[in-house]
């Protein structure tokens, strides 16, 4: 069987790209098309960073060349990644030393964000990382309890003849926290520009030091604290988490959708479900779906980002959050390796990110000791 390149090219003109509004021969989005007997190989250069969109196309190139011109190619996909100016979307400045910068959301308020964040910076640390964790939660803070830091009090260090702040350290994790300076029982009543200089001097007056991952805990929904983020930090990827029932799934949905807009632009590395099912310790063979099941993992599928893995309801979590030490640390317990899972999968994910798509102007994953826990595909 031979392979007419030409018959290819009329092919890819029914595929039209995610926010192109041309077909991908016509908006030049196809570089070059190589035929070699039963083979091909297509040159796609796309302009658009997002994870998804690029997903997508290399997915419609393959079942399109397969329906249309013959099941038995053997179809190969080369994806170049050269973003336009926009002239509208949200750039942040890179804080020098930090290497990746992961934002924790949901839609929703309740659903374990907070908990989840902790698990994973825990994780990330016994992994080898160095690890940071800015609660950009500035209404809720939890960090300081979950971390067991509560009475502590960030203090002034001079760095290059500035004085900043120095981050808490528990657990071998560096955090800084609204809830540091203000009593625990005082309420935080700000308007939205208040809460965004406090975060900028949490984010750009500390010192930080090296740092592989620095993740950010930003509070429930899609308003004024994650814009004032995302205009102030170059945000490496994020990860969404959400319960498995309908009422989280739809906001979870917006949260995605808010990173995905062309103005933000920041990929989005999957989707934790929390509170997936629950296993009583006399019956450890028994699942019971409370809130649904596998509903993330559904919408995960649905909007074509990653599923990063499910966290049980384990009463130990709760309680270890409650105490001050992050479940994760349970060593052989099942939720030390269920974290570990979803861990390696959010390093995966953004060792995927920053091989394929350009820099947000934070550097690559250079010290990759935790990426011995990466499964190899």
């Amino acid at each position: 069987m031979k392979l007419d390149r030409k018959e290819i090219l009329k092919a890819l003109e029914t595929i039209t790209i995610a926010g192109e509004g041309k077909n991908m021969v016509e908006s030049g989005a196809v570089a070059n098309v190589i035929t070699f007997g039963d083979e091909v190989v297509v040159d796609l250069l796309l302009h658009t960073p997002a994870m998804h969109i690029k997903k997508r196309a290399e997915d419609d190139i393959k079942k399109t060349i397969h329906e249309l011109i013959s099941p038995e190619a053997k179809v190969k996909v080369n994806i170049k990644v050269e973003a336009k100016e926009n002239p509208n979307e949200i750039k942040g400045k890179a804080i020098p030393g930090i290497k990746n910068i992961i934002a924790v959301a949901s839609g929703k308020g309740g659903v374990g964000k907070s908990t989840v964040t902790a698990n994973l910076a825990v994780t990330l640390a016994k992994m080898g990382f160095s690890v940071g964790v800015l609660d950009a939660d500035i209404y809720g803070p939890s960090m300081p309890i979950m971390f067991d830091v509560e009475n502590e009090k960030p203090i002034s260090v001079t760095v290059d003849g500035k004085s900043k702040m120095k981050p808490i350290e528990s657990f071998e994790v560096k955090i800084l926290s609204i809830g540091f300076f203000t009593a625990p029982s005082q309420a935080v009543i700000w308007r939205g520009p208040m809460a965004a200089k406090a975060l900028n001097q949490m984010i750009f007056d500390a010192d930080w030091g090296e740092l592989d991952f620095m993740l950010l805990d930003l509070p429930p929904g899609t308003g004024d604290i994650h814009l004032s983020i995302m205009q102030s930090l170059p945000i490496t990827g994020a990860v969404v988490v959400s319960t498995p029932q309908a009422v989280a799934l739809a906001d979870a949905k917006k949260g995605v959708a808010m990173f995905m807009q062309d103005n933000i632009n920041v990929p989005v590395l999957g989707i934790i479900e929390n509170m997936a099912y629950f296993t009583p310790e006399e019956l450890p063979d028994n699942k019971y779906y409370i809130f649904g099941q596998e509903g993330a993992k559904n919408l995960a599928e649905d909007l074509n980002v990653p599923f990063l893995g499910e966290v049980p309801i384990v009463q130990s979590i709760r309680e270890a959050g409650d105490y001050g030490r992050p479940a994760a640390l349970q060593t052989a317990s099942k939720i030390e390796t269920v974290f570990e899972e979803i861990t390696r999968n959010v390093v995966q994910e953004v060792v995927n990110r920053n091989d394929s798509l350009p820099a947000t102007e934070a550097i690559k994953i250079t010290t990759m000791a935790g990426c011995s826990a990466v499964k190899k595909n």
